[in-house]
């Protein structure tokens, strides 16, 4: 019987553009409390999510990153001495084309010591388009390339750290769900060969 695959999904910590509801602070960084959220993921997962998942991929926004090296460490360095670095996949972008989702360049953010060491390959030049593929109507043909990306990938626990709208669609969970920041939950595939490669709660959170 084939292992089941799990996916925890992780929104970010509490970004600068959180405080206020303020959409136009371009690419924001996590607040003070947004660090400390990060820190409680990394005491609550580091003795089980840290020590079993084989993946670990964020979006390659400044916040979802710092909430990625901030609450996954143990994880990272694992992988690294693997040689599988941190994946940012550009796909995971959050829906809107608000300042507050558009980030940097990957020439930009390789330049950045924070995330030395990060593999960009999956990081397009036209990620920040606010048209065609990015542009927020053709949302579900993003989260379907993710999710069947994930699904077709041979690791068998995989963290992703999103965003909130977008995890909401590739969860196909109602938007008026409350899905906090650094908040975990836990999914697996419904089926090995559906087409939309759908994912289904497994636990309620963690």
């Amino acid at each position: 019987m084939t292992p089941r695959k799990l996916i925890y999904l992780v929104r970010h910590a509490e970004g600068d553009h959180n405080v206020g509801n303020d959409s136009s602070i371009p690419d924001p960084s996590l607040t003070t409390l947004g660090k400390q959220q990060a820190e409680h993921i990394n005491k609550s997962t580091s003795h089980n999510i840290q020590n079993t998942a084989d993946l670990l991929v964020s979006s390659p926004l400044i916040r979802t990153l710092q909430t990625t090296l901030i609450g996954f460490p143990r994880l990272k360095s694992r992988l690294e001495r693997a040689g599988k670095p941190l994946i940012a996949v550009a796909r995971l972008r959050e829906v809107s084309n608000s300042p507050c989702n558009l980030g940097k360049s990957r020439e930009s953010l390789e330049k950045l010591d924070e995330f030395r060491g990060i593999d960009f390959s999956f990081v397009e030049d036209d990620w920040n388009l606010k048209e065609g593929y990015f542009a927020p109507e053709n949302i579900l043909a993003r989260v379907r390339w993710v999710r069947r990306w994930l699904r077709a990938r041979p690791e068998q626990a995989i963290v992703v750290v999103a965003h909130g709208h977008f995890l909401r669609a590739m969860t196909d969970i109602d938007e008026r769900d409350d899905w906090g920041n650094a908040e975990i939950r836990s999914f697996t595939f419904a089926k090995e060969d559906d087409e939309d490669a759908e994912l289904r709660l497994y636990e309620p959170h963690i």
